[in-house]
């Protein structure tokens, strides 16, 4: 049976390769396993942020540096073999429920994501995020994730024309004759069969595979594949913070820190537990872990994109055997030298990432299979945390329809003294919200 090499010099001093029994080309090919299953970043989360007029190349640029600030974090200090970039449903939440829903400029959003970054500095050396995270009942942290799935879904749908606005019925089926809603189906079916034969990148392959399709049939201009690096300039420190405390802000940056409360935390513990790194159940090094998380939001927003997080395809590099920081290290560079493909990037529509937000939908709406819906009480909340996310168009409003019920539900059901007293302040909190600034 092979050993792991003897390593020496930095890189041993720096990831202890031979402690948590991995070599160097084991932690380089685990890197290149999870940079391949979450690359499609790059290009849907430029494509879901340009929607509110901030410039497509700068948010390019900001998507690929704030990936690899994260990720170099999270490997040279933490040394845990999880990547991160800009996350999906908080990206939809900044562009179509802040700034296209709310008509916040996208400046203010950012100010919102960097003031969201302070407050998750500020609670990781202080140790209150893990109270918060443990407070809050099984069912609404489940619901929230069910609840954003169905929210990308409808995203993806409507930019595919898939899902129309309806005069008599609210919404209604699109043309199924049109080639771009054909060409969505036909990658969502891509990345399904892909998926169910365990081939790595499934989303980022349909989409290149839909954007070629379409270039082919002129409903798309290919614009090259490498080139330039486009300029920062236009959103690099461009939050405006003038605008941000007001009653619907403060909002829009509880949301933003709730939100990613609930995926970054889970996130680091599923990944590192299915690595094998928990000890006694806990995550050694947490603090450092948190800490690689909120820089990582807050160099984001000063570049230009919306919430960095941990992502659950880290999974990917680590059953590939990737157990150390210099996974999320090889991430960071890769991330880095997608800079240069800037122009392919720029030529994907949004009928070849449609197929991606819809499938993401499916990822997230697996864990309402843990509510207790047999338990009324805690199958209500539930329900209205899922169904108002979609139907309101507002992750937000979800999360207060929900946070509100199951207090309200459990108070005269006679169990409010089993509510958590950090669900009793959310809920005060948006009915303050909801009557004195309805408006």
């Amino acid at each position: 049976m092979a050993t792991p090499h003897s390593s020496s010099g930095v890189l041993e001093r720096l990831f202890k390769l031979n402690e948590n029994k991995t070599t160097l080309r084991t932690e380089i090919l685990a890197g290149i396993t999870t940079f391949i299953t979450m690359c499609y970043i790059i290009i849907v989360n430029p494509n879901i942020l340009s929607a509110t007029g901030m410039d497509h190349g700068a948010v390019f640029v900001a998507t690929c540096i704030a990936a690899a600030v994260g990720c170099l974090v999270m490997g040279l200090l933490a040394n845990y073999p999880i990547a991160l970039a800009p996350g999906m449903g908080l990206n939809a939440y900044f562009a179509f429920s802040v700034c296209l829903g709310m008509h916040v400029p996208w400046q203010t959003a950012l100010a919102a994501v960097f003031v969201s970054g302070l407050i998750f500095v500020l609670i990781s050396f202080l140790r209150i995020r893990e109270a918060i995270v443990n407070s809050i009942p099984m069912s609404l942290k489940f619901a929230i994730g069910g609840g954003i799935g169905l929210f990308l879904a409808l995203i993806g749908l409507k930019n595919a024309g898939l899902v129309v606005h309806n005069d008599a019925t609210l919404v209604g089926l699109g043309s199924l004759t049109k080639p771009e809603g054909l060409l969505t189906l036909l990658g969502f079916l891509m990345i399904v069969v892909l998926h169910h034969f365990r081939v790595r990148g499934a989303i980022i392959i349909s989409i290149l595979v839909i954007t070629g399709l379409g270039s082919l049939l002129g409903l798309n201009h290919i614009q090259g594949v490498v080139g330039e690096v486009p300029s920062i300039a236009p959103t690099f420190m461009q939050m405006d913070f003038k605008g941000l405390f007001t009653a619907s802000m403060v909002g829009v940056i509880f949301v933003f820190f709730l939100v990613d409360l609930f995926d970054s935390t889970g996130t680091l513990v599923g990944v590192a537990h299915r690595a094998g790194l928990l000890q006694d159940g806990k995550l050694p090094r947490l603090k450092k872990a948190l800490f690689a998380d909120s820089s990582a939001i807050i160099a984001g927003a000063a570049l230009g994109t919306s919430s960095t997080t941990p992502y659950i395809e880290s999974a990917s590099g680590v059953a590939a055997g990737g157990r150390t920081g210099l996974t999320a290290v090889v991430v960071a560079f890769l991330f880095l030298a997608c800079l240069f493909f800037a122009p392919l990037a720029q030529s994907v529509p949004s009928f070849a990432t449609a197929p991606a937000l819809m499938f993401i939908g499916v990822l997230m709406i697996q864990g309402i299979v843990n509510i207790e819906w047999e338990n009324i009480t805690e199958a209500v909340p539930a329900f209205l945390t899922i169904v108002f996310m979609p139907f309101a168009y507002s992750i937000a409003d979800g999360i207060a329809m929900g946070f509100i019920s199951y207090a309200l539900i459990k108070l005269f059901t006679g169990q409010g003294k089993t509510v958590p007293y950090m669900v009793w302040i959310i809920a005060v909190l948006w009915v303050i919200k909801f009557v004195a600034f309805s408006g």
